[in-house]
């Protein structure tokens, strides 16, 4: 019988590379960007339409489930007053004060970015020292994070002269604390797990646009949401047996996947015309950008844990074996 300590959602190798350590996302798209500069655009929407929008779209494959409706009937404040009041306020903001709209935006996205990884990294240990060491660390981080974005792009007072400064010094204390961390509790995949949640947001202080600071490594967090949403999504749906050695043909043919698919393409289609439409069609990036504050709201109640509700409908199925 497996311990708490060695059980895993797939199996330890695409535990490691698509939940607990994915850095080969942000590897491919670092390479992309720097080796043709020229079609950055093409990457943009690409890894919105492969990962970013259908990320926000499994939201959707497991909130809209059967085994949910009791739970959301006794909770209406949360899930239905809550969740128009998000749309109200995504509307009003982006047409009539887009600048706090976007910042509010900024930060729900850290916070939940924040709260996965430390989501994670609970997953897979059980020891409580380690994990209020892992909670610390990936909280001062992204803290950190937050305000050289904001003092970066919105209201820009780092500038070039000190960048290089604020970098070499992050990463010195990244490096350490993530050293520390594996000499003191010997286990690499845990450390490994905890500096996934801590770098997350480290490209704010290289790249020189926003939208590359949110989708560099924020990629790491596409890879672990899709991944672990799909595992409970085919357990609720009595699928488990496509996980049985890794099936991914039967997976990418799965109904789960074409939904993936479809919603990436259609809300990806709705954000390039930000770039290229006129003032009108621009706002249609509105429609995705309320199913992504939509994601960030409920995804705070559909994983927590501490309901006996999720314990039962979600939390069950991800480490059970097919």
């Amino acid at each position: 019988m497996k311990t708490e300590s060695q059980k895993y959602i797939y199996n330890k190798s695409v535990d490691l590379w698509f939940i607990r350590f994915p850095i080969l996302f942000p590897i491919i798209y670092t390479s992309l960007l720097y080796i043709f500069p020229n079609y950055e655009n093409y990457l943009i929407i690409a890894t919105i339409i492969l990962l970013a929008e259908p990320h926000f779209g499994a939201t959707w494959s497991i909130f809209f489930n059967k085994s949910n409706y009791q739970y959301y009937n006794r909770r209406p404040n949360i899930f239905f007053v809550g969740s128009f009041a998000v749309m109200f306020f995504s509307v009003l903001g982006f047409f009539y004060f887009q600048n706090l709209f976007f910042l509010v935006f900024y930060g729900f996205n850290i916070y939940h970015v924040t709260m996965q990884s430390i989501g994670v990294c609970k997953l897979y240990n059980k020891k409580t020292e380690e994990i209020q060491y892992q909670t610390s660390f990936i909280f001062i981080s992204n803290i950190l994070f937050f305000f050289f974005g904001l003092f970066r792009f919105y209201i820009p007072i780092i500038n070039n002269q000190n960048i290089f400064l604020l970098s070499s010094f992050t990463i010195i204390l990244i490096l350490i604390i993530f050293i520390y961390q594996l000499y003191k509790y010997r286990s690499l995949s845990n450390s490994l797990t905890t500096l996934t949640g801590s770098i997350i947001f480290l490209p704010i202080l290289f790249v020189d646009k926003p939208i590359h600071a949110i989708l560099l490594g924020v990629t790491m967090h596409y890879s672990q949401y899709i991944f672990i949403s799909s595992k409970v999504y085919f357990g609720r749906n009595n699928n488990l047996s496509l996980f049985k050695d890794l099936k991914f043909t039967k997976l990418l043919k799965s109904k789960l996947f074409a939904y993936l698919a479809i919603y990436g393409l259609v809300m990806g289609f709705f954000t390039s015309f930000n770039q290229i439409g006129n003032e009108i069609t621009k706002n249609l990036i509105l429609i995705p950008l309320i199913g992504q504050m939509l994601h960030f709201y409920l995804d705070g109640y559909l994983w927590k844990f501490s309901e006996p509700h999720n314990r039962e409908q979600t939390l069950k199925y991800l480490f059970k074996e097919a």
